[in-house]
């Protein structure tokens, strides 16, 4: 069922590019758990090599389950065309890889996931593209750096783990004037809060282990963009240089997770936002960094570009990295792991789990202090959930 934007999310996100009929009636899509296929004839591959539309080839570059998720994941955040990868970090890499070229400049914001930057200047500044960090959170400072090297503009919005916000139309505004690309890692927001690609940027990104499959028993990573780059994309980055291809299987639990990830959401939020006003008032909370608070400093900016203000809280506590220790070991009904956007809640001390490849001194430069906590809102009782905080902050 080829269904378009007009149709709710909610549909969409269980119907999309899928006909029973066209699968021996099976109401599940089923998983084509194959390596490779077979051609009729040796004209009928080389057809197939000529054009990648015409049909199946090896499952690294295309597969019947793959197709149903990347078609799928393409229609929620309202793009030409997806490609779906083992993981996040396998989006990232064979997108930029293809995109970027020795001499290119990238701009990125000044928080990023740890992996990601570490990719960034162990990857890509060691192949010739030179990477430069600026706090993006004021459009006026890309227009101050964008130089005739600048080739992408890389963000996170909201950023992990600090919640940084980037107006992503002002930002793409001024990218588009002189046809540099913006790429948003949109992982933390997921489709259902938040579609950069309608509010003018190029690429979007995400790690579909964590809210899309929402159920951590999966991995995988997705890139939504043009048609144009999606195809460069697949048979550059993907196909050639990281092969970092998605199981059927794998795409075939995301498919599933996908089903219920706007009635997931909406709970996760509700919670979100109870957790968030509780830590606000604690006393032993320094500072509170949630979309939902309109103590939050970026509030207005959140309610113009975001559906809802996510199932993730970041916090300050006092007494800095030995506080973010203790706390995170008292935690009881909270689990300590360094993902997110699963049912079970999830709590993570940056300065010593996903951000440990930055120095002290980056961690500082670039907002990661050392007594911030990232958690993660899961589907318990939100009661239960500030119970336990309470006993951990005791």
């Amino acid at each position: 069922m080829s269904l378009d934007i007009k149709n709710s999310f909610e549909t969409r996100a269980i119907h999309s590019h899928y006909e029973a009929d066209e699968h021996l009636g099976s109401l599940a899509s089923p998983i084509y758990q194959t390596s490779t296929y077979v051609f009729k004839s040796v004209d009928e591959g080389a057809a197939y090599f000529s054009d990648e539309k015409a049909g199946y080839i090896y499952t690294r570059i295309n597969n019947p389950t793959l197709s149903l998720l990347e078609n799928r994941i393409a229609s929620l955040e309202e793009g030409e065309a997806a490609i779906v990868f083992a993981s996040g970090m396998g989006a990232i890499t064979s997108s930029l890889w293809t995109l970027l070229n020795p001499g290119d400049e990238l701009l990125v914001d000044l928080t990023v996931y740890g992996c990601t930057y570490a990719f960034f200047h162990q990857g890509l500044a060691r192949f010739g593209v030179k990477v430069r960090h600026i706090d993006m959170s004021d459009p006026n400072n890309v227009v101050r750096e964008i130089t005739e090297q600048t080739k992408m503009i890389f963000f996170e919005s909201p950023a992990n783990p600090n919640m940084r916000l980037v107006d992503i139309s002002a930002v793409s505004d001024i990218a588009h004037r002189q046809n540099i690309l913006v790429a948003v890692d949109n992982t933390y927001c997921t489709p259902y809060i938040q579609k950069p690609l309608a509010l003018g940027a190029d690429i979007v990104l995400h790690s579909l282990t964590k809210y899309i499959n929402g159920h951590g028993d999966a991995m995988g990573g997705a890139v939504i963009t043009s048609a144009e780059y999606a195809k460069q994309i697949r048979l550059v980055g993907l196909k050639d240089m990281t092969g970092a291809c998605l199981s059927p299987h794998d795409a075939n639990l995301i498919l599933r997770g996908m089903k219920t990830l706007s009635v997931r959401m909406d709970k996760i939020v509700q919670s979100a936002q109870k957790i968030a006003q509780y830590l606000e008032a604690h006393p032993q909370v320094e500072s509170i960094m949630y979309p939902g608070l309109p103590s939050f400093e970026q509030y207005q900016l959140a309610k113009k570009q975001m559906k809802l203000a996510g199932g993730m809280i970041a916090c300050e506590l006092k007494g800095g990295l030995e506080a973010g220790k203790q706390f995170l070991n008292r935690l009881q009904l909270f689990s300590r792991a360094v993902s997110l956007g699963d049912c079970e809640s999830l709590a993570q001390h940056p300065a010593s789990m996903t951000h440990s490849t930055y120095t002290t001194e980056e961690r500082k430069q670039y907002g990661i202090s050392d007594g911030l906590v990232r958690l993660s809102i899961g589907l318990e009782s939100a009661d239960d959930l500030i119970a336990d905080i309470k006993q951990a902050l005791a």
